[in-house]
Formats: C-alpha cells, sequence, structure tokens
C-alpha cells in the first residue's frame, strides 16, 4: 500500500555515525507518501498511480549508512514530481496559463508524458482528470525540486571535500519486461554512466564484475544510461562520479499487484553485499587517485 502523505518532510537524509566513504547514495523514485489532492484529481485507481513508482528502491540499499554512506531519499512520488528532470521540462497541454519563457517544452521526456511534473505515469496512463493551475507546477519545483537537489548538491560537495573524490549512486528499479536491444536479453541490473561521461570507465566495469561474479545479469548504458541526476553531477574529470543502477522489479516484486515477492530479502542481502565490496574497491581507488595527484 502507498504510505499517507504528511505534514513529514518530503525527502530525508540517512546519515550515518560519520561518513567513512566516499559515496553518496540517492533513491530520487521511490516515494510512496501521495498527498489527498492529487490523489482525487486523478483518472487512475490505487495501484494505477503507482506504476511509476521504482518500489521498495530505498530498503533494497538500505546498507548505505552502515557503509558509512549517507543516502537521500524521497517520500514523494515521481508521479507527482520528477527530480531526474530539469527543473522546467513542462508540458504545456496540461496546464491552465501560460508557462514561464524558461520552460523546456519540447524535450523528448516532455513529449512522452515524463517531464518534471508527469502527464503519464508508466504504459502511458494519463494521471489527471483536467488540467493544472501553472502555479501548482511552479511551486512544486520551487518548494521540493529545488530544496532536494540543494541537499543532494550539498552531499556531493561535502564528500569531495573531505575525500578529495565522491561517487553518487543513483538508485532506481526497471520494469521486468526489459529487454536489451538486438540481444533479447533481459537484464537484472544496468549500470548507467552516460556512455562514460558522468563516471569514470573503470567504476562502471567493476560494479558490473561484481554484479556478474554473483550470478545476475548485467548490462552497461543499454537502454538506460543515465537521466538528468547523473548528467549533472557527473564530472569525472573533477573527481566526481556518477552512476545509475537500474534493478529489475521482476526479482523481488509481483508487478500485477506490487507486493514484495517472498525472496526479497536474499535479494536486499545480495545488493548489501554487493555494495560492500563495491564500497572496498572505491576506498582503494579513491587513495590510488590521491597518490597520483602528489
Amino acid at each position: 500500500m502507498a504510505e499517507a502523505f504528511s505534514e513529514i518532510s518530503h525527502f530525508e537524509v540517512l546519515e550515518p555515525v560519520s561518513q567513512s566513504v566516499p559515496l553518496v547514495f540517492n533513491s530520487p523514485h521511490s516515494g510512496r507518501r501521495y498527498p489527498q489532492d492529487f490523489l482525487a484529481r486523478s483518472r487512475l485507481d490505487a495501484l494505477g498511480i503507482r506504476r511509476s513508482e521504482d518500489h521498495y528502491v530505498d530498503q533494497l540499499f538500505s546498507l548505505a549508512p552502515a557503509l558509512g554512506a549517507p543516502m537521500l531519499v524521497a517520500h514523494f512520488p515521481r508521479a507527482w514530481l520528477d527530480v531526474n528532470r530539469e527543473p522546467y521540462e513542462l508540458d504545456p497541454r496540461m496546464f491552465d496559463g501560460p508557462l514561464p519563457s524558461y520552460a523546456n517544452i519540447s524535450s523528448i521526456r516532455v513529449a512522452g508524458g515524463l517531464g518534471t511534473v508527469p502527464r503519464v505515469v508508466a504504459e502511458n496512463m494519463e494521471i489527471y482528470n483536467g488540467r493544472l493551475p501553472v502555479e501548482e507546477a511552479l511551486e512544486r519545483v520551487e518548494t521540493v525540486y529545488k530544496p532536494y537537489h540543494a541537499c543532494l548538491r550539498r552531499l556531493v560537495v561535502r564528500t569531495h571535500v573531505a575525500f578529495g573524490f565522491a561517487v553518487l549512486i543513483d538508485c532506481h528499479s526497471m520494469p521486468g519486461n526489459i529487454r536489451v536491444s538486438g540481444s533479447g536479453l533481459r537484464p537484472d541490473f544496468i549500470i548507467g554512466d552516460r556512455y562514460g561521461t558522468s563516471a569514470s570507465g573503470d567504476l562502471s566495469r567493476v560494479a558490473m564484475r561484481l554484479l556478474d561474479d554473483m550470478g545476475f545479469s548485467v548490462v552497461r548504458n543499454k537502454p538506460y544510461a543515465g537521466g538528468f541526476i547523473t548528467e549533472h553531477y557527473g564530472r569525472p574529470a573533477k573527481g566526481l562520479h556518477a552512476l545509475q543502477i537500474e534493478v529489475n522489479r521482476g526479482l523481488y516484486i509481483d508487478e500485477t499487484t506490487l507486493e514484495k515477492k517472498p525472496d526479497f530479502a536474499v535479494l536486499q542481502t545480495a545488493i548489501s553485499a554487493f555494495l560492500q565490496d563495491f564500497s572496498d574497491y572505491v576506498e582503494e581507488y579513491a587513495a590510488d587517485r590521491s597518490l597520483a595527484a602528489e
């Protein structure tokens, strides 16, 4: 069941006792708190509105603070606001009144209904039963989107200053029926680094090798190379790396009922083991880069 929306913050940082590794985790699409007025204006039922969630990804990656890394977790749902977009990717067909001149109304994501304030959830299901006031979309950007990114930016900068190196892990899930074009492979994980522009290829290859050694099928960048967050925060030449990790939902939920499968904890444990090994590698990698710079 989706959690009820409340006055609790739209997002929170799960902090370690002390940050001991140059990693930052982010779960921007796993929010399960739905505003009641949003639900009242939706044409979708309680399950339909949740089709865009990265279901329970925050729980799958919950080891992060124990590793010594902070984790930023969204509580608001992606169907209400998508922070993995530019701040003003807005579809003029959705709103009463004109959008500001700086809005990006022509991106591919807007055309597909998946802008900053989405028009559809997965499977192209329309969310709203009518148009929204422009002011409401802009308010979501000002009061939630911008503070969210300000928080994420602080975590990344803090990490970079403390360690001279930072790796942002952007945590997502994907539909179980996703296949890699040309091969028909249905991957368990996809590692996205924007085709080598958001993170060092060494980090991507190690992440893939660790998951492959655990028996998972893993691909890189296809069909998901990373979104706005990896593109915006990844600056490998400056020691700022951003990787997107997509987990196949078919591994851990029933995609019809959205209930966890009985072996959810097994996958959670496997991901925790992967994160521990990857964290160990990142520490060594950062130390090597620090020595090389001296």
